[in-house]
C-alpha cells in the first residue's frame, strides 16, 4: 500500500520546524537563565541602587538619598583598610594549605594502592565533611588558653602557652589554620584524580629513557596537573577569605583587637549588627567590583598558562 505524503502537504510542516529549531536551545536555557536573573542579577542591581541610600533596614524608615557618601565614608574608615589588609592575609595565608600541601600530598602518595590509599584519602578527606561549626567548636576548645589540649602539649614539651584566639599576633593566623586545615582534604582529592587522569605511557616513556623521579613530577605530572592547580588558586584567592566568615564569627567575633576582620564580616556587621544597610551593600559593591576584575585576571592565566592533555 502506497503511504507517501503528497508535497503539498510536507512543505507547511516543515517550514515552522526548522524556524523553531533556532530557538529550541533558548528554550532549555530559559528556565535556568530566568532563575539566574531573578535570584542574582536582580537583587544585584537592587543592592547597587541601595548602596546610594543610607536606611536603617526598618519598615517605616525612608531610604535616605546620599550619593557616594556611603563610598567615600568607607573608604576613608580605618576598620574598612584593616579589613582590606586581613583579607589580602587570609588569601596569601590559605594558599599553601590549599594547593601548596595538597599537592605534595598527592604527588607523594600517587604510588600508593589498596586499602593503604583509601585510608590516607578517608582520613585527609574527613575535616571536609565535618560541619564548619562543629569544627569551630572543635578548634576553640582544642585551643583554649586554660585546659586547652595544644597549650597542654606545649607546656609539656617546656614551652610557654600561646593565646591563639586572644593574641592579636597570633589569631589571625590561627584562623587562617582552621580555615585551610578544613580545605587540605577536598583539594588533595582533587589532586589526586587529577593525578590518576594522566596518561600512564607518559611516565613509562619517560622512565625507559632514564628520567628520574623528580624529573618526571617537574616535566609530565606537574604541567598536566596546572589547571587544577591554576583552578584551585583562582578559588583560594576569590572565595578564601568568605570561607573564613564561619569561624571568624564562632572563635573571635573580629577581635581581639579587630585583628582578625575581613570584608565579608564587616560588611555582615555593617548590615546586620548596625543596621546600616547602605554601608553594607556599598562595601558588598566594592567587594564585587574588586573580586569581578581579578577573577576576569585569573581567567586569562588560566587560559595562558594551564597545560591540556590533547
Amino acid at each position: 500500500m502506497n503511504t507517501a505524503i503528497p508535497a503539498q502537504q510536507q512543505i507547511p510542516r516543515i517550514l515552522p520546524r526548522l524556524r523553531f529549531r533556532h530557538i529550541e536551545p533558548w528554550l532549555y536555557l530559559a528556565p535556568a537563565i530566568a532563575v539566574v536573573m531573578v535570584w542574582t542579577y536582580l537583587p544585584l542591581l537592587q543592592a547597587f541602587e541601595l548602596s546610594f541610600y543610607q536606611w536603617n533596614m526598618l519598615p517605616r524608615s525612608e531610604p535616605l538619598y546620599v550619593g557616594f557618601d556611603n563610598y567615600r565614608n568607607l573608604l576613608g574608615l580605618p576598620d574598612m583598610q584593616a579589613a582590606v589588609l586581613n583579607t589580602i592575609s587570609y588569601t596569601i595565608g590559605l594558599l599553601p594549605l590549599s594547593v601548596g600541601i595538597p599537592l605534595a600530598v598527592a604527588l607523594l602518595t600517587g604510588g600508593l594502592s589498596g586499602p593503604l590509599r583509601n585510608l590516607y584519602r578517608t582520613l585527609i578527606f574527613v575535616p571536609m565533611i565535618v560541619a564548619p561549626i562543629v569544627a569551630a567548636i572543635l578548634w576553640r576548645w582544642l585551643l583554649n588558653d586554660d585546659h586547652g589540649l595544644v597549650n597542654a602539649w606545649l607546656s609539656g614539651l617546656g614551652f610557654e602557652t600561646v593565646g591563639f584566639l586572644r593574641d592579636p599576633k597570633v589569631a589571625l593566623w590561627t584562623l587562617v589554620w582552621v580555615t585551610g586545615w578544613k580545605l587540605m582534604g577536598f583539594s588533595t582529592l582533587l589532586f589526586a584524580a587529577a593525578d590518576s587522569a594522566i596518561n600512564p605511557s607518559y611516565v613509562e616513556a619517560a622512565r625507559m629513557d632514564g628520567a628520574s623521579r623528580w624529573q618526571i613530577v617537574r616535566d609530565i605530572r606537574l604541567p598536566l596537573l596546572s589547571p587544577t592547580i591554576l583552578l584551585l588558586t583562582m578559588m583560594t584567592i576569590l572565595f578564601g577569605a568568605q570561607w573564613s566568615f564561619v569561624y571568624i564569627n564562632a572563635l573571635t567575633g573580629g577581635g581581639p583587637l579587630r585583628s582578625t576582620t575581613n570584608v565579608y564580616y564587616v560588611m555582615w556587621e555593617y548590615g546586620f549588627k548596625t543596621m546600616a544597610a547602605g554601608w553594607s551593600t556599598a562595601a558588598g559593591m566594592l567587594v564585587f567590583a574588586v573580586f569581578g576584575v581579578t577573577a576576569l585576571v585569573c581567567l586569562a592565566l588560566m587560559r595562558r598558562l594551564a597545560v591540556y592533555d590533547e
